[in-house]
């Protein structure tokens, strides 16, 4: 078996996801766009619960999230992370944004992706360029 920098795995979830090869290929380029090299990263698909335990667990956050991402590596090293994805959230926030599971799905990687590549989401302004990022690649993707 070949060596995938990123790798898919499901805990009792099941939904259509197509073109997992191009998405793998499609990660290892953004990162090489964005000057960050990528060691290894596992995405892990979970249910709504599943996150929260992870939350409160490792984050004390008592709340449903959409996406948890664990960097395992020290500043300078090459990426090496875990994404945890509620693929329940993802559903509930396409439906509310009237957009498509897919569409909603590969922000979603794409956000955990740039979190560990160093953008961050917590004033509006940083809030405003994560989306610009985020929007940038799934244009890439998509077309």
């Amino acid at each position: 078996m070949e060596n995938k920098k990123v790798q898919f795995f499901y805990q009792e979830v099941r939904f259509i996801f197509l073109k997992r090869n191009a998405l793998r290929l499609f990660i290892e380029t953004l990162f090489l766009a964005e000057k960050k090299k990528l060691q290894h990263l596992n995405i892990v698909f979970c249910t709504d619960e599943a996150l929260l335990a992870i939350n409160k667990e490792f984050l004390n956050h008592d709340y449903y999230t959409d996406i948890i991402t664990f960097p395992l590596f020290s500043k300078g090293q090459p990426v090496e992370a875990e994404l945890y994805i509620s693929i329940d959230r993802v559903r509930e926030n396409a439906k509310k944004q009237e957009i498509k599971f897919s569409t909603e799905l590969h922000r979603v990687i794409f956000h955990g992706c740039l979190h560990l590549i160093g953008y961050n989401d917590k004033s509006s302004q940083e809030i405003k360029k994560m989306r610009e990022r985020e929007d940038h690649y799934l244009r890439l993707y998509f077309h």
